[in-house]
């Protein structure tokens, strides 16, 4: 196998919270589309501010600041950047940012991770989802080491979090006899539960909500893997001999996609008989669908969970979100209401499960909203979509500082660039020039062009297309600082 081995971060204010044979890996991969619309394809509810300042991904990064040791982010292709810029402004640096080559759930997933790590110093691997949210980290921390001695001694590690009520929505861990330090071994695993049989966990005691983390040693997890899991072991395996380098990301061989796609749970944690569970009292949720995430804020005396403009009368029990504009709600009861750019969702609370339906449905009309928001995210920085029409398109482009597009040429449209804000470096064909601020340029149909931002500030320019096709794969790239074919 082709060795790369993962490097250490510095340890941040001086100190160490978490021991330095404790290797975080983020699994950041998944679509999230039970929270459509707000979460797409193309920038998930991992990368969404959905409680607080800091996105999923970052709520996650900030959970594990003071680890001796950089984490390692997996996620999908196509969010590379994003992962990239949500570490830049965290202040993280990641010890590696692997790339799925395709969605295969999180037993393959951390297998990427494992198996270099295992030929470094065989770490504990702690497993984070980067959409889980843990209020209380100092309480977490001590939960962890309370795994870290059954992880170190070959143990698969989970941690369950004591439920607060009947929740129909996660599925369970029923603890065992007790070990040491309050750790048990896991006796089941439990699907989600009716309201009856989650009243009777809740009153039993005993059972413990599933949370996804685990500790577990590289070795440990990939034995356990090829003993449970071959297929999934040895496409993994595969995967990481061909791993190559990209600029900042790693970039697993082609045999990954043989690899079934499971759960850790499924694949390892329900069929080993080293599975302990470590009872936690945490200030946690799993913001996977709406409910959850109603759960998750405060609500008014009327019931309703409200986000941005939002203005109701004689509404109950409801959740109401805004994101571009006024949302009005008059007689609403029990409903969830989610307004952005291009949809609106309108749903039944008691019915939102069905929304994987509506996903699949809009997937089987390639729908565009089910896949990326108008503002769309580039390595350069950010593009959005303001209106389109026949033979029209009118984008806001804000390129960072330092930033450059591709050297890049259309055959069906011409563009017209109009300066807002900052100092546009151009090139089209053979010519160089700068336009500021209320000065724009025109970028006939087959010129080759590029646009820079050399200053300080974001460059903010209004670009209109003309022309008969103004797709995005009318796109020919000459050059690229990112990579990008």
């Amino acid at each position: 196998m082709g060795k790369v081995a993962y490097h250490s971060g510095a340890r941040r204010n001086g100190e160490c919270t978490l021991p330095s044979d404790l290797l975080p890996v983020i699994l950041a991969g998944g679509a999230g589309t039970r929270l459509w619309p707000l979460s797409r394809e193309l920038y998930p509810k991992q990368f969404l501010r959905l409680v607080g300042e800091r996105t999923m991904l970052q709520h996650a990064l900030a959970l594990i600041d003071g680890s001796g040791r950089s984490p390692i982010i997996v996620c999908n292709h196509d969010h590379r950047f994003i992962v990239a810029e949500q570490c830049r402004r965290q202040g993280v640096d990641a010890g590696a940012i692997v790339l799925e080559p395709a969605a295969r759930n999180t037993a393959p997933a951390l297998a990427l991770a494992a198996l270099p790590a295992q030929d470094d110093d065989d770490p504990v691997l702690l497993a984070l989802p980067a959409d889980g949210y843990i209020g209380n980290a100092a309480s977490f921390h001590e939960a962890v080491e309370r795994a870290l001695p059954f992880a170190r001694d070959g143990g698969v590690v989970t941690f369950g979090i004591a439920p607060s009520r009947p929740e129909t929505g996660y599925g369970y861990i029923r603890a065992g006899d007790t070990a040491a330090a309050g750790v048990a071994k896991v006796a089941a695993f439990v699907e989600k539960p009716s309201r009856a049989h989650a009243a009777q966990y809740l009153a039993a005691g005993g059972y413990y909500w599933n949370s996804g983390m685990f500790a577990v040693r590289a070795s440990v997890y990939l034995r356990e893997l090829q003993r449970f899991r071959p297929r999934i072991h040895a496409a993994c395996v595969a995967a990481v001999q061909n791993q190559r380098k990209d600029l900042d990301f790693l970039r697993p061989g082609d045999a990954f996609v043989d690899s079934p796609a499971e759960s850790i749970d499924y694949a390892v944690m329900e069929n080993t008989e080293q599975a302990f569970v470590v009872p936690a009292q945490l200030d946690w949720a799993d913001l996977g669908a709406w409910p959850a995430l109603a759960d998750a804020a405060d609500a008014d005396d009327h019931g309703n969970t409200v986000s941005g403009d939002v203005v109701a009368v004689g509404s109950r029990d409801s959740h109401l979100r805004a994101e571009h504009r006024l949302v009005a709600a008059v007689g609403v009861d029990g409903m969830v209401v989610v307004e952005t750019a291009d949809a609106v969702l309108v749903a039944a609370k008691g019915r939102v499960h069905e929304i994987k339906e509506l996903v699949a449905r809009l997937r089987e009309d390639e729908r565009r909203e089910l896949r990326e928001h108008t503002t769309s995210y580039r390595p350069w920085g950010h593009a959005e979509t303001f209106t389109e029409g026949e033979g029209f398109l009118v984008k806001r482009i804000t390129v960072e500082p330092g930033e450059s597009l591709s050297l890049q040429m259309h055959h069906h449209r011409a563009e017209h660039w109009v300066v807002i804000r900052g100092e546009a470096h151009v090139q089209r064909d053979d010519e160089t020039f700068v336009i500021n601020a209320d000065e724009s340029t025109y970028i006939p149909a087959g010129a080759r062009h590029r646009l820079t931002n050399r200053g300080a500030e974001p460059l903010d320019i209004v670009e209109v297309q003309v022309g008969d096709y103004l797709a995005e794969d009318d796109i020919v790239r000459f050059d690229d600082n990112y990579g990008r074919e």
